[in-house]
């Protein structure tokens, strides 16, 4: 295991590659990103241009072809199997374009759940549904809530195990102009005050003034955004 001192994400000189020969897509060429814990950062850019292969790598859910991905100090390039699910389960939060919430359980119980599968010291799940505005929805189900309100139960649950990392995959997709930018925001408000490093992933430019830095992913490579 390689251990820095960086807080926050570091991406270093990746590249992600798939198939063979002619056939060959390079889905991230030679990426460098550094994002700071209580910092949020948009990535823009076209349909298949990476920025889901990005969010992929920094997650551990996917490793490089060549370069490195740095969490918390931690380099998850190095991690085997088990080290690299725990670092995922602990110290990275995901938050998915449909949320991805259990159906049958309550908001609150979403939360709890995260309790129960880390195994470790998380945030009250009471007093993180007030901060995102659902303490009042806290017993309704997925399936009674609106499509603002389950992103909302969704940051909330990757915020319980209280992690370095948060990755976010085109949160306000399904919503509307307001329920957007009420969203965005929140996801502003709770990376700042937890200082949580934040990638968002959209191709919602409306919301990109809540960032406090955006980025352009085109054919596998960064750049500022214009």
């Amino acid at each position: 295991m390689t251990v820095t001192t960086t807080t926050g994400l570091v991406l270093s000189d990746v590249c992600l590659s798939f198939g063979d020969g002619d056939s060959t897509v390079h889905a991230l060429d030679h990426v460098d990103l550094s994002v700071r814990a209580g910092e949020l950062i948009a990535i823009v850019g076209p349909s298949g241009a990476g920025k889901s292969s990005l969010l992929a790598v920094a997650g551990g859910l996917t490793r490089p072809s060549s370069g490195t991905a740095t969490v918390d100090g931690t380099e998850l390039t190095k991690l085997d199997r088990r080290a690299l699910t725990a670092m995922r389960r602990e110290r990275i939060g995901f938050v998915f374009q449909a949320g991805n919430l259990l159906p049958a359980l309550t908001a609150r119980d979403q939360l709890r759940l995260v309790g129960k599968i880390t195994g470790r010291d998380v945030r009250d799940p009471d007093e993180l549904l007030e901060s995102v505005g659902m303490s009042h929805r806290a017993d309704r189900r997925p399936g009674q809530l609106s499509g603002g309100e389950r992103q909302r139960v969704g940051i909330a649950r990757a915020l319980m195990s209280r992690p370095s990392l948060l990755l976010v995959d085109e949160p306000t997709a399904a919503l509307d102009r307001k329920r957007s930018h009420e969203v965005v925001e929140l996801l502003a408000q709770e990376t700042h005050e937890a200082e949580v490093a934040t990638i968002m992933v959209t191709h919602d430019h409306d919301v990109l003034r809540h960032c406090d830095r955006v980025l352009e992913m085109v054919d596998g490579t960064l750049r500022p955004h214009d």
